[in-house]
């Protein structure tokens, strides 16, 4: 992140279960992740950055969460769990894995493997090249995100009408008749609320090949989302003859 002439990051460490602020310059600095407020925490981050001349503004309030507490003031929320943070750290670690090998399949223009904070998921977007043509929403933030045809897939541990961890992929715009296609593997579903397909985390981890079964849910949706949105499939994907001798 640049800070004047010099950069930073922060990383959060779920094995030692610490937040490290590190700069171009060498320095570091830690805060133990603890159960502690959020009004707490908040103050330690922003002395830390302080401390290291690094003048930051961020917008004080939750946005996508289900209450809209500032920073500063929110003293209700006050736990952390170190196993339960690491075992959602290693369950992202492995959607990040697979997924990476869904994105080397892809020929095309495609983000990376990203985690967006919102919604604390994973994710991956393919994008046929074309601008898509809105119909569905007046809305500027949505259409300026889904401002060219995209299908994404992705991880996250759930929240409305999917009450558990999942693996997801949607279209965007989405194609008619892709709510109603069949899809793999058959534990997989259409969520017209989200207007996502849903493959469930425990249906995942119990099949006798995780990684098969989350790669076949992707491509299923992929395969139908993209023969229905008509893109150019001959250019955009890699020959599955290739996937074997690249692990993908």
């Amino acid at each position: 992140i640049p800070s004047g002439a010099r950069t930073f990051e922060v990383d959060f460490d779920f094995i030692d279960h610490r937040l490290l602020v590190k700069t171009s310059e060498g320095a570091i600095r830690d805060i133990a992740l603890r159960p502690l407020t959020v009004a707490d925490f908040y103050r330690e981050y922003m002395a830390l950055l302080a401390s290291l001349g690094i003048a930051v503004k961020l917008w004080p309030v939750p946005t996508e969460a289900d209450h809209t507490i500032p920073f500063a003031e929110d003293r209700v929320h006050a736990s952390y769990d170190a196993v339960q943070a690491q075992r959602f750290f290693q369950m992202l670690r492995q959607a990040d894995r697979i997924t990476k090998r869904f994105q080397g399949r892809f020929l095309g223009k495609s983000s990376p493997v990203h985690f967006f904070w919102g919604a604390f998921d994973l994710a991956l977007t393919r994008f046929s090249g074309r601008r898509a043509s809105h119909t569905d929403t007046d809305w500027w933030v949505i259409r300026e995100a889904n401002s060219h045809e995209e299908i994404s897939v992705g991880f996250w541990p759930g929240s409305g009408t999917v009450a558990e961890p999942a693996f997801y992929a949607y279209a965007r715009p989405e194609p008619a008749g892709l709510a109603a296609t069949s899809v793999r593997p058959a534990t997989a579903r259409y969520d017209p609320a989200l207007a996502d397909f849903i493959f469930p985390y425990e249906a995942a981890r119990s099949a006798s090949s995780p990684d098969d079964a989350v790669l076949e849910f992707y491509q299923s949706v992929y395969d139908a989302a993209a023969n229905l949105a008509r893109w150019d499939r001959a250019a955009l994907d890699r020959p599955p003859a290739e996937w074997s001798s690249r692990r993908l």
